[in-house]
Formats: structure tokens, C-alpha cells, sequence
């Protein structure tokens, strides 16, 4: 450009104004906002915003607050929200100001022995998270081949499940059963007798009381100091209890990336699919499957398939999932579904528990997938046995109660009927009592010998004391 053309250029308004800009202190970009156009439900519509799916935002509230909500769909120019806590003082026409803060959680050794609400939000009253480190909320997906495979076994405290429904390192399982079966109690348990180096817990959906109860009763401080929780009650918004159930998903695997074995309890994984049913519906998603629409069952294995065993030589995540079966009833949507994408799972029956019965674990309902590849044959065909004498007194458990069996009958039934006070005193466990999985398996090869025939003929009734034949007077 010569002399002569720059100058032209510099006495025209819009050439004089980009000279100058250069020496502007700063380049202030406006900020688009939207506003508040309906509320239905729990939906809040916004328009005038463009957000990605996901996007957090803030609402101005009447009273001069402020409420933070998350972008949850969208119809054309119609952007749907929701609260992220229960909001008062909506209006309409009230602002929506999109957040351009990356979304991240505080990680580090300062979370265990931390109570965390949904959003990261200590709740214990200790003050802020020591923790410096920063991770987005959303982890990458681990290449299934590049997934360790489970070998070895995990060990939980329990006797039932250490002998008869071995645990391996990595494996997911569901805890099915009906409110008020011991659930949580089962999960307590675990928390405080496992080999696990870390145990992270999601309480979701539960009453408040109940997470008071947990955190002082049931895990106890010396189950806190290697546990971080984090709870989300009932009375959360369905938003808020959907985050909690990834929060507890994405500090489990920030603990396994560093190298370190995890045990995660999620109680329940019913109440994060419910959570994600109220919102799917609000947003108009049709319902498809008893009132839950397709968006849940989606949702379900996205979630779990993000535990499990890391690469070869790093850290791995051992998860146990409740599944809350209404009316006990074991082809509920949810506990089906559950059933399908999990590694075994576990029945709690109301009756063994209304016998007294603790832990109150269905064996004959219950199952291990992994059980054949994670111990040794000896192990396996002595769980055999003893699922096959507990089943054969089971099935003939009303004939004997009312007296309509005659003992000689048959021998395996008479085996069963010798050797089940023992089975159910081995099944047994008070709270306070932990039983590492080789005592487990050493008496449970004790008990019923993996030599030992079960049925017909060659059942073998234990050794009796002979009988003597009468003197001659």
C-alpha cells in the first residue's frame, strides 16, 4: 500500500476506527443472554440462548439471587432447562446468562473421609476440599480390549458371597431386593471388612435419615477414613441426583487411574433411573416400557460400563449396584434390564430376613459370572455341592415341616436334611463380624468336600455310630 492510499484510508471513519483499535485496553466480547419464556413441571424454557446439550447456565431470580440450571433439550429456538436445586422467585422474562466456566471437580487424597453432595458441595461441615487437581466432570471411555481381564479375586468380608458367590477384581454386580431386606446393611459391611484400598459410595435417592444413619452407624470413622460419599437425598432434584450417581462413577475412576483398587456402592441404581425418567418425561420423551421411555435403558449401561478393570497393570473399579425391585418382584423394567448388562447379581429374600436371617442372600437366585474364571476348581465344585444340598432341602423344605417325609427315602434328601443346620449356621454373619475369603473358603471345603455325592444312590450320609446288637440272656 503506498503513502498516498494509507492516508485516504486513514481519513475515512471506518479506517480511522482500526487504527485505533489496537489501542484499546481491552476487546470486550458481548455476552448473548436469553430469557425466561414458560415453566412447566420441573422444565424451564428459555429462548433467545443457544446452549449445546449439557451447557450450564444461570437464571436471575426475583429476590436478586441466582439459580444455576442445565440445558436438558431443545425444540427449534426453544431451549429446555433444568434446575439444578429447587428454585423460588421464577418470572417470566427473567434472564438466562450462559456459563463459559469449564465444568471440573476438585480431586486428590483430601476426598477420602468427605461427605459430597451431587455438584462437589462438601456436606460434612470440615470446610473446603483440599484437593488441587482439576479433572472434567466427563471421563474418557476406556477401549474394552485394552481392559484387563479379572483374575483375580476381591475380597468383601462376607462369607455367603466370598465362597459361594466369589467376587473378582473389576467384576459389577446388582444387589436386588425389596425395601427394608438390609441393603444398606449389606453395604456397610463390605465397606468396613474389604481388601479394597479405596471405597467410594453413592448415596442415591435415600431418605436424609437414612444418610446420617450410614455415614455414623452403619460405615463408621474407621470405614470413612478410606471412603468418600457422596448423597443426594430424595428430596434433591431429579438433575441433582442424576449428577451424584456420575460424580460417585467419576471419583471411582479417578482413583483407579492412579493405580489404586476401588470399591463402589451405589444404593440404588433404581433411583437414578427414575431420576432420569422424571426429567425424560418432562422434556415430553414418550414413555415406553411401564412408564420408563427409552432414554433410561440408554442410560443404564452408559453408566456402569464405566467401572470395571483399567488397563493392564493400573487400577480397577469392583462395583456393587442396589436395584430396588418393587413388590420384590424380580421382572421389574429396571431390574431386568439391570440383570442384562451386570456381571451377576444378588437376591435378598424377604423371608429369610423375616426369619432372622442376616445376611438375608437367596442363594439358589444368586450368581457370580466370573466365579469359574477368578478360583480353583476344588473351591468351585465344593460351591457346587453346597448349592445343590441347600436347593434339595429347599425343594422338599414343606414335606419335611409337616412330616410327610420318611427319612430313608431317598439319600440325598436325607444328606441335605443331616447337613442343614450347618449350611445355614456357615451363612450366617452378625454386622461387626468380617471374614476374609480364604477362612471362607477353607471352611466351606470343610464342610461339604468337593468329593461329596448329592443325589441317588451314591449319596453319602454322614458316618453314624453303629448299632449294637442286644446281649443274650
Amino acid at each position: 500500500m503506498t503513502k498516498q492510499s494509507a492516508l485516504e484510508t486513514f481519513n475515512t471513519l471506518p479506517g480511522r476506527l482500526k487504527a485505533y483499535r489496537k489501542f484499546l485496553p481491552s476487546q470486550v466480547q458481548p455476552q448473548v443472554c436469553g430469557r425466561l419464556t414458560r415453566v412447566v413441571g420441573l422444565t424451564l424454557e428459555a429462548a433467545g440462548c443457544p446452549m449445546t446439550l449439557g451447557a450450564r447456565c444461570v437464571i436471575e431470580l426475583a429476590n436478586g439471587r441466582t439459580a444455576e440450571a442445565e440445558v436438558v433439550g431443545f425444540d427449534d429456538r426453544v431451549t429446555f432447562l433444568m434446575p439444578i436445586n429447587t428454585v423460588e422467585g421464577l418470572q417470566p422474562g427473567a434472564i438466562v446468562r450462559p456459563m463459559t466456566a469449564s465444568q471440573g471437580i476438585r480431586v486428590g487424597p483430601g476426598l477420602l473421609g468427605r461427605v459430597l453432595n451431587g455438584a462437589g458441595v462438601p456436606l460434612d461441615g470440615k470446610g473446603p476440599l483440599d484437593c488441587a487437581k482439576l479433572i472434567p466432570f466427563h471421563g474418557e471411555t476406556i477401549n474394552p480390549l485394552a481392559r484387563a481381564p479379572i483374575r483375580a479375586k476381591q475380597d468383601v468380608g462376607i462369607a455367603a458371597i466370598n465362597s459361594l458367590l466369589t467376587v473378582g477384581v473389576g467384576q459389577r454386580l446388582g444387589l436386588f431386593a425389596g425395601s427394608g431386606v438390609g441393603k444398606s446393611m449389606l453395604l456397610g459391611m463390605m465397606t468396613r471388612f474389604t481388601t479394597a484400598d479405596v471405597v467410594v459410595v453413592g448415596l442415591i435417592g435415600e431418605r436424609g435419615r437414612e444418610v446420617k444413619e450410614f455415614i455414623e452407624d452403619i460405615l463408621g470413622p474407621e470405614g470413612l477414613k478410606r471412603a468418600v460419599v457422596v448423597a443426594s437425598p430424595a428430596d434433591d432434584s431429579p438433575l441433582m441426583r442424576l449428577r451424584a450417581a456420575e460424580l460417585t462413577t467419576r471419583l471411582a475412576e479417578y482413583f483407579r487411574d492412579t493405580g489404586q483398587q476401588v470399591l463402589m456402592l451405589m444404593d440404588s441404581l433404581t433411583r437414578y433411573a427414575q431420576a432420569q425418567r422424571e426429567i425424560a418425561l418432562s422434556i415430553g420423551e414418550p414413555p415406553a416400557t411401564k412408564g420408563y421411555p427409552p432414554s433410561v435403558f440408554s442410560k443404564l449401561p452408559a453408566l456402569v460400563e464405566r467401572t470395571g478393570n483399567g488397563p493392564v497393570g493400573g487400577g480397577s473399579i469392583t462395583a456393587f449396584y442396589t436395584v430396588l425391585t418393587e413388590g420384590d418382584d424380580q421382572q421389574d423394567p429396571i431390574a431386568d434390564a439391570s440383570r442384562a448388562i451386570l456381571d451377576g447379581h444378588i437376591v435378598l429374600n424377604r423371608r429369610l430376613a423375616e426369619e432372622g436371617h442376616y445376611p438375608a442372600i437367596d442363594i439358589e437366585q444368586s450368581i457370580s459370572r466370573v466365579m469359574p474364571h477368578v478360583v480353583s476348581k476344588e473351591h468351585l465344585k465344593s460351591a457346587q455341592v453346597f448349592k445343590q444340598l441347600y436347593a434339595r432341602y429347599q425343594q422338599t423344605r414343606d414335606l419335611i415341616a409337616v412330616g410327610a417325609y420318611k427319612p430313608g427315602s431317598d439319600p440325598g434328601i436325607d444328606l441335605a436334611i443331616a447337613k442343614y443346620p450347618q449350611l445355614i449356621q456357615f451363612l450366617q454373619q452378625s454386622l461387626d463380624e468380617g471374614r476374609p475369603v480364604e477362612e471362607c473358603v477353607s471352611d466351606l471345603i470343610k464342610l461339604v468336600p468337593p468329593d461329596l455325592q448329592t443325589s441317588g444312590a451314591q449319596a453319602k450320609l454322614p458316618a453314624r455310630k453303629p448299632a449294637t446288637m442286644p446281649k443274650p440272656r
